[in-house]
């Protein structure tokens, strides 16, 4: 994450908390960052030197005008006007961590082989909240490679209990034993 998506949203996030606006701007920069981070052009768009900052700042207003918080429209333009939209996501991600920190909420990735069903979902995260005290906010990618097992990431840590990453360690065991 780059400084600037922190510096920036430190700013935005003391002046939601203030209002007690943090979870409303939250959702919006969420809905925001992934229609931005599909659509490439609008970011280029934005930062175009061939368009002045009026003219890049009137096409974010044009378009999110009524549609969002004025925090949000203001910080967007004011990200535009400095030429950091490019910073965008990393602006929601650091917004994201904040608010996470604050409300005691912990983003854990689950990777699996498959889908979890509900009732793993819900076993899994009850469990990681009675182990960490703090709401979990759980999400589950797919990855066929892992063949069976679970792989958590969290707060910069990974557990990993995926049989691939058994069948690693144990090729790594007995391609270093000497016999």
């Amino acid at each position: 994450m780059s400084q600037i998506g922190s510096v920036y949203a430190q700013a935005l996030y003391s002046l939601a908390e203030e209002e007690s606006l943090g979870e409303t701007i939250l959702d919006e920069l969420k809905a925001i960052n992934e229609i931005v981070s599909r659509e490439e052009d609008f970011l280029r768009l934005l930062s175009a030197s061939t368009l002045s900052k009026e003219e890049r700042c009137g096409i974010v207003d044009e378009i999110f005008r009524g549609k969002v918080h004025s925090y949000v429209l203001n910080f967007m333009k004011i990200l535009t006007e400095k030429g950091y939209m490019r910073y965008f996501s990393d602006c929601c991600k650091a917004y994201r961590e904040l608010y996470n920190k604050a409300n005691g909420i912990l983003a854990v990735t689950a990777v699996t082989a498959s889908a979890l069903t509900n009732d793993q979902t819900a076993r899994l995260t009850d469990k990681l909240s009675k182990i960490t005290g703090k709401t979990i906010e759980l999400e589950n990618r797919i990855d066929p490679s892992c063949i069976g097992g679970i792989r958590l990431d969290y707060d910069g840590k990974r557990t990993d209990d995926t049989i691939a990453h058994r069948l690693d360690t144990l090729r790594s065991i007995l391609k270093n034993t000497v016999l």
